[in-house]
């Protein structure tokens, strides 16, 4: 004979109710249930959506300068310096002391050297972030690893320990979090990198939000592969689901994350291009599939693109009618010809900026819908695709 009682749960951000079953034995084997409304935990709840609201304001997008030391090295050597951490400094500073960056952009994200960086001059670079009203943000995950199992993709790494880091990150005044993984085409991709990939988002959102930061919620769909537009909203629709289903099953508040997913689009090696038109429309379709009006930012990745072609997509999304602030959370595609411009040289950082200005104007224009490529730069029409890039 068994018998049964109701138990609760306090979990890191809600409370669950379950029935403890008891055997004749004595033993239990408890089963849960999700509550259709949850308890919140959470004292952050407000502080969130503000954030959120923030970053995701008109006119405005990311700067991604989160690149871990052997990227940023890659980029340094690409110019002819070599990677230290002096270089890096300087590289930064030259990004994050802009006059007038924060018309255009409204959150920078940094690598851990970066959020407790200073310039030159002893000020820190979350302070020179505060001054042009620019959130700060911190890369929280490990980086990517072979994932067993699989038909060769990955996964990535950085759940353990991650309260206690975006805690700290917190008092050293970050104000949101990312977290980036990859899904594959070519590799399938499989079932079991999908829920990997969409279940660690939700882990990860979890515990941002919990230590007050804001998650960025990013499965990359990497541009590899000769497949039509067709298959790319196909997997870009699935992961999607799987996302969002993990983060209500984790209780993640959706007023207060970002989103930053891949552009739909064809291929890398397919042989037709699409236009920003059809990407558009193709984007907006699998948003409007998958993402509820209640998420207030979509922040593009550029993904290889040129700098020119994702300003251009970014317009074209938001000359169509969509319920979201649709917007960028660019990295080579706002530092390409910043990086080239300034090439080490102390008397070209004001080029530099000016050039970073350009593109984060850009970019702004195109996030109302008004943008432009009359009058681009060559270099700024060059693609930057790199296949199976990582970082």
């Amino acid at each position: 004979m068994a018998c049964t009682s109701l138990v609760k749960l306090n979990a890191s951000s809600s409370q669950w109710i379950g029935k403890q079953s008891f055997n004749n034995q004595g033993s239990t084997r408890p089963t849960f249930h999700r509550l259709a409304v949850p308890i919140q935990a959470r004292s952050y709840t407000d502080e969130l959506v503000q954030t959120a609201k923030l970053i995701a304001s008109p006119g405005r997008g990311i700067l991604a300068i989160d690149e871990s030391n052997a990227t940023c090295g890659k980029r340094l050597a690409s110019i002819g310096l070599e990677n230290t951490e002096i270089n890096r400094q300087a590289y930064r500073q030259l990004l994050l002391t802009t006059p007038g960056l924060g018309e255009y952009v409204s959150g920078a994200i940094f690598f851990e050297e970066t959020l407790y960086q200073s310039t030159t001059d002893g000020k820190k670079f979350v302070d020179c972030l505060r001054e042009e009203k620019i959130m700060p943000g911190i890369k929280v995950d490990k980086g990517l690893v072979p994932l067993p199992g699989s038909n060769g993709e990955s996964w990535c790494q950085g759940l353990d320990g991650l309260a206690s880091r975006c805690a700290e990150y917190y008092k050293q005044g970050a104000r949101f979090a990312k977290w980036r993984t990859v899904v594959s085409i070519p590799c399938g991709p499989s079932a079991l990198a999908v829920k990997e990939a969409a279940w660690g988002l939700a882990r990860y959102a979890a515990i941002s939000q919990d230590n007050g930061l804001v998650p960025i919620v990013e499965p990359e769909i990497l541009l590899d592969g000769d497949h039509p537009i067709e298959r790319t909203l196909e997997v870009a629709e699935n992961v999607w689901a799987e996302v969002f289903f993990y983060l209500a099953q984790n209780n993640v508040l959706f007023e207060g994350i970002l989103l930053k997913p891949s552009m739909v689009t064809p291929g890398a090696e397919h042989k037709e291009k699409a236009s920003p038109e059809t990407i558009a429309k193709y984007t907006l379709k699998m948003l409007s599939r998958r993402v509820p009006p209640a998420v207030p930012g979509i922040m593009f990745l550029s993904g290889g693109q040129s700098e020119v072609e994702a300003t251009l997509n970014l317009n074209a999304m938001n000359q169509q009618p969509n319920p979201w602030h649709v917007s960028f959370s660019y990295a080579r595609a706002l530092q390409n010809t910043v990086l080239k411009t300034w090439q080490g040289l102390p008397e070209n950082v004001e080029a530099a900026q000016r050039a970073l200005l350009i593109r984060a104007k850009a970019n702004s224009i195109a996030q109302l819908g008004r943008y432009s490529a009359e009058g681009e730069s060559e270099e700024a029409k060059k693609g930057m695709f790199v296949k199976g890039y990582t970082y």
